[in-house]
């Protein structure tokens, strides 16, 4: 056997023997529910077969156990994303054959004991169920659970149906429909954890000592009086729950992600009748799920893209890590105040700088708002949250900054402020130091000029709220060295935050294509389509919210102030600027209607106070047109495909020099919907010709802004990603 270790240990007492099962894949850190494994599982239960019809009453138990440093990670994912719709049938047998082993296993009416050293997270959670009882490590880091929906497939290794019966359909739901990860200590609390030990090294004898206790095992929903927790979907007080449980879903999901949905239904039907009936329900879910292209495209997004990002597929290689100790942040309004607070968070010596004592002091207090929050829910003990506070000075001088290893200018988008500022503080650098500005649209080259040390200068972009959004963009400009793109990654990733690199353009990646999603919503109005049918269209298709609330949320009057500054830039080039259908919506909403957005009053949108915002009525007289035509497949398809061409458009112009950056920013950064994989993914699920066939009636149809060149095409297909 290639992936498992077999052999037979003296049992606590001498007089008998324990086949103690050690997971141990060849040639990777983990162990996965690979094609060799599921092979050698097969082998290991015919040897224990074997074993108890030769040593009888002699064989007293089994261990399964790890050699890696976790107990076992899953499901081979590259295995799955190489599935098609026509592999269903094969996929649901080969499940099935699987559980057969573990069925096996767990009906010898010996005790088997799992003896859990590190993490087991999907089909290595659904591993350890096959154990009657489950001894974990007490490390903190350890984490166990079923998170197969967040990459659109279902625990149906068994994990549905034995998570279903050990807690009941209520309490069960947050850990398959939310996939709802937990520690060792909350796993004991909850009874999925029997026993836990301090060390790896108390495992196995705490495992042998249970055995020697327990000469008879079976499984709770085997034994003649079991009862499920909390009651079956037949009981009033469940069936009255379950009614309203699929409605909440679709509205969670809009109908786009269908594990969820598959998953409640296989708790339910898989209640109400045997174990053995329900585990089939459960595999005839998860072969449609694995051969569906919304699993490929999570998989490959959430899983393969994210872990290169962890990996640092996009830091350069050969530069020391860095660790920072010391920040300094100019500008201590909303951006700034949120930098402050996710440094402090992570340990981070913080100084926010502003232009008077007050503001900064102002800044500081954002922070105290959101630990006394913490506090308040019990999320955060008061002596960690003065720690946290103090960690952050708030000042009005720039010599406080002396010593920082990096400084951020968090100030408004204006380019002679931000270069003053910049001229200011980069002397109080440390020797070695770096320096970056949170813009979110001014090309990062431009803004070195004003740096006496261009190859030192890079643009690290935030998005607000800062506590909430996991993304930050990292922008290289021109003359910016490795040295410092390295640092600037190590930077982010010490805030516990995602980073995706790209190279300087007007906008970068994400708000380039951000602008794209808002602007298209905006040209539909112009056109005459209903506000109310785009805003749902989009929210439909799986974007947050709509593209007109969103313009109101940022502020109308900054998208007039990004395109008059880009006026003035190609005036100064020579060159005349041509503004967008949308744009120029958007500018006569703010200069002809007086409507800047949420935070002046209104945009889009009107916001009584004490009541829920709706449509400005005004939209339907001033721009809605009786009887313009319209399709939602239609709205939709503009408001997606205009995001993935601008997105093929930067990978082809080298804003972007990676797919696994495109899918993670524009999820993370710009809502692109997760059931799409992300704005690459996008296309590459659908698949190339077809995307491009598409790309080309709606050029036809709306104009340039979905023309696709020759180069941006190429790039398509050689950024393809192969598994």
């Amino acid at each position: 056997m290639q992936t498992i270790r077999y052999e037979l240990i003296p049992a606590q007492d001498g007089a008998g023997q324990v086949a103690l099962i050690t997971f141990d894949e060849q040639g990777s850190p983990v162990n996965t529910m690979c094609q060799q494994w599921q092979d050698d599982l097969g082998e290991a239960t015919a040897r224990v077969l074997a074993d108890r019809d030769r040593l009888g009453g002699a064989l007293k138990g089994i261990v399964l156990a790890s050699a890696k440093s976790s107990f076992f990670a899953g499901a081979d994912l590259k295995a799955t994303m190489r599935l098609q719709p026509e592999d269903a049938p094969a996929v649901f047998r080969e499940i099935e054959r699987m559980k057969k082993h573990f069925r096996t296993l767990e009906t010898l009416g010996i005790p088997v004991v799992a003896c859990l050293n590190g993490s087991a997270l999907g089909g290595g959670w659904e591993v350890a169920l096959i154990a009657h009882h489950r001894i974990a490590v007490n490390d903190r880091k350890t984490r166990f659970g079923l998170p197969e929906v967040t990459l659109g497939l279902l625990p149906g290794a068994t994990g549905i149906t034995k998570m279903t019966r050990l807690l009941g359909l209520m309490a069960a739901q947050p850990l398959i429909l939310e996939g709802k990860t937990f520690g060792p200590a909350e796993a004991q609390q909850m009874g999925l954890v029997h026993q836990l030990v301090d060390t790896r090294e108390e495992l196995l004898p705490a495992a042998l000592a249970h055995i020697a206790a327990h000469p008879e095992a079976q499984q709770p929903w085997d034994a003649k009086d079991y009862r499920m927790p909390g009651g079956a979907p037949t009981s009033p007080k469940i069936a009255n729950a379950l009614v309203v449980a699929p409605a909440m879903l679709t509205k969670t999901t809009r109908g786009r992600y269908p594990a969820p949905e598959a998953a409640l239904a296989a708790m339910v039907e898989g209640a109400l009748v045997d174990y053995d009936t329900a585990l089939r329900i459960e595999s005839r879910y998860l072969a449609r799920l694995m051969t569906s292209p919304v699993a490929r495209n999570m998989i490959n997004t959430f899983f393969f893209d994210m872990n290169a990002i962890k990996a640092g597929k996009s830091r350069p290689a050969g530069v020391a890590r860095f660790k920072p100790t010391k920040v300094g942040i100019l500008g201590a309004g909303m951006m700034g105040a949120g930098i402050a607070w996710a440094q402090a968070s992570r340990g981070i010596e913080t100084v926010l700088k502003d232009v008077d004592q007050d503001k900064a002091d102002k800044g500081r207090a954002y922070s105290e708002k959101l630990a006394a929050k913490r506090v308040e829910k019990g999320r955060m003990k008061p002596e960690a949250a003065q720690e946290l506070l103090a960690r952050i000075t708030p000042t009005a001088s720039a010599a406080d900054l002396a010593g920082c290893e990096l400084i951020i200018e968090a100030v408004f988008e204006n380019r002679e402020l931000k270069a003053q500022v910049t001229r200011e503080a980069e002397p109080q650098l440390a020797e070695g130091g770096f320096f970056a500005s949170n813009t979110s649209t001014l090309p990062i080259s431009g803004l070195a000029q004003a740096s006496a040390r261009p190859e030192k200068f890079i643009g690290i972009h935030f998005f607000s709220p800062v506590d909430k959004m996991k993304l930050v963009e990292i922008i290289r400009g021109r003359q910016t060295d490795d040295e410092t793109v390295a640092r600037a990654f190590d930077y982010v990733q010490a805030l516990a935050k995602i980073p995706i690199v790209v190279n300087d353009s007007r906008g970068f990646y994400t708000s380039r294509t951000f602008g794209t999603f808002v602007m298209e919503g905006a040209a539909m109005l112009s056109e005459g389509i209903p506000a109310a049918v785009i805003e749902n269209a989009a929210m439909q298709a799986g974007m947050p919210v709509g593209p007109l609330a969103v313009l109101d949320e940022t502020a109308l009057t900054l998208s007039v102030h990004v395109m008059e500054q880009t006026r003035a830039d190609f005036a100064a080039e020579g060159r005349q600027y041509q503004a967008t259908p949308g744009e120029l919506l958007v500018e006569r909403m703010v200069k002809e209607f007086q409507r800047p957005g949420r935070a002046g009053g209104g945009g889009f949108y009107d916001y009584p106070e004490g009541g829920k915002k709706h449509l400005w009525p005004r939209l339907r007289e001033l721009f809605e047109k009786p009887g313009v035509e319209w399709d939602v497949q239609d709205i939709q398809d503009r408001l997606l495909y205009r995001q993935a061409i601008e997105t093929a458009r930067c990978l082809a112009e080298g804003v972007l020099t990676s797919v696994h950056d495109a899918n993670i920013g524009s999820i993370f950064g710009i809502g692109f919907p997760a059931w799409t994989g992300g704005a690459m993914q996008f296309i590459y699920g659908m698949g190339v010709d077809a995307f491009l066939r598409r790309v080309d009636e709606l050029a036809e149809r709306h104009g340039d802004g979905f023309a696709l060149d020759d180069r941006a095409r190429e790039a398509i297909r050689a950024h393809q990603p192969q598994y």
